[in-house]
Formats: C-alpha cells, structure tokens, sequence
C-alpha cells in the first residue's frame, strides 16, 4: 500500500510540475502578446479585423502550449508541438489571404505583396514540425530500447 501511495505522490508531483511550467510559459507568452500589441496599438485602425485575429492566434497557440507542456513526456507531447507547427503555418496562409493583403483607406487602395514573408514563416513552421516529427520517431525508439533492455 505504502509502494502505491509513494507512486501517486510522485505522479502527483509530475503533474503538479508540468501545470507550473505550462502556466508560467503560458503567462510569459501572453505578457509578450500584451506588450507588442501597446506597440501595434494604431494597426487596428487601419486593418479592420486585425486584433479580433491576433487574439484567437495568441489563445489557440497559448492552448496548444499548455496542452503540449502538460503532455511532456509522452508521445502526445510531440503530436501537439506539431499541431502547433501546422497550426501556424495554415493561420497565416487563411489570414494573409495567400501573401496578398489589400484594404482601402479613404479614397487609396492600399495592396500588399507579403507572399515572400509568407514563404518564409511557412517554410519556419515545415521545420518546426519535421523537427516534432522527427523527436516523436526518437522518443518511440527511445520508448522500444528500454522495453528490449
């Protein structure tokens, strides 16, 4: 009984552990959001729908990272880092509108070419999850090394 308690505790403690490390992470990452976004505070003004759609990227990134944290040390951990890596690149291609973004601002028409930024944060993001891919093929290996031996 006393072997079972001791286990529970220690999986309790874990537990307790990736709950703090996935909140401060989390925290930090939204005192990030909050302070760049005092500094982007007039880009609302000029791109409507521009806050509504950094805030849902900031609270699904945020989730996927706290769901990620506290799945560390399991296969799950991986398949979230990269959902996040997917997530962002197929955020940034539906709302950049494919690289082309245009808006018009009294009597101007305003069009912006940013298909080369998007190739590169796409590219960024299809190395993030071939690196997720690539750690969840290592920790299975890992996983199927200490059952053998």
């Amino acid at each position: 009984m006393t072997e079972e308690k001791r286990d529970s505790n220690k999986r309790l403690q874990e537990f307790i552990r990736k709950a703090l490390k996935a909140t401060i992470k989390g925290v930090l990452f939204y005192g990030i959001y909050f302070v760049l976004s005092m500094f982007l505070a007039p880009v609302p003004e000029i791109v409507p729908g521009f806050q509504q759609m950094i805030e849902v990227f900031v609270m699904v990134y945020i989730f996927l990272m706290i769901i990620g944290e506290l799945t560390a040390g399991t296969i799950f951990h991986h398949f979230f880092n990269g959902t996040k890596a997917l997530f962002v690149i197929l955020y940034l291609v539906f709302s950049l509108n494919g690289g082309i973004v245009g808006t018009t601002v009294q009597n101007v028409n305003l069009i912006i070419d940013l298909r080369l930024f998007l190739a590169v944060a796409m590219l960024l993001g299809l190395l993030g999850f071939a690196k997720s891919v690539l750690q969840a093929i290592n920790f299975l290996n890992e996983k199927t090394e200490h059952v053998h031996f």
